[in-house]
């Protein structure tokens, strides 16, 4: 993927990733530890992990065509090393999102299914905890593939002075 309205589209893709993809990790950690919450967002936040997850390679790949097109620095070989770890964050989250949102639904139907263990409390817990890990780890990994890009966009290309005004008042 190249460009978007003439700009390159991993810098517009990369904004729905690093909004959604922490919403998601919040969303598995509610889920995960507040009933109330799992109620109403389990099947929503599957949904939405399981998007992020599909946006991610979409994003690294846009991220890859621009990163032909630009000067090699190691700030920017740095990020694209780290934009490759994306999805094994989003990974983790979406299958969590969707075993929450399958256990929520088998004790919410009539019938036998009790393929997850909806109501052990032992996998209920360790669900937890394994969502408070990979939600943490999402959230770190999002954080530093972000600064990461940041570096290498902005690097010696703004000055902690304004700059002067134009010949017109610009």
């Amino acid at each position: 993927m190249g460009t978007v309205n003439g700009l390159p589209a991993h810098i517009l893709l990369v904004h729905a990733v690093v909004v959604l993809l922490p919403l998601a990790a919040l969303l598995l950690l509610l889920t995960a530890v507040w009933p109330a919450a799992r109620r109403r967002f389990a099947g929503p936040n599957a949904i939405l992990s399981v998007l992020v997850l599909a946006l991610v390679p979409l994003t690294t790949s846009a991220g890859e065509w621009l990163e032909e097109r630009l000067p090699r620095t190691e700030l920017l070989h740095e990020h694209a090393e780290l934009g490759d770890t994306a999805v094994f964050a989003a990974l983790p989250v979406a299958l969590l999102a969707l075993v929450i949102w399958w256990r929520h639904r088998e004790t919410t139907t009539t019938g036998r299914r009790t393929y997850l263990a909806p109501l052990s409390v032992t996998v209920t817990r360790i669900v937890a905890v394994l969502a408070v890990l990979i939600a943490g780890f999402a959230a770190v990994d999002t954080y530093r593939i972000g600064d990461s890009g940041a570096k290498a966009a902005w690097t010696d290309k703004v000055s902690s002075t304004p700059a002067p005004e134009g010949p017109d008042g610009d």
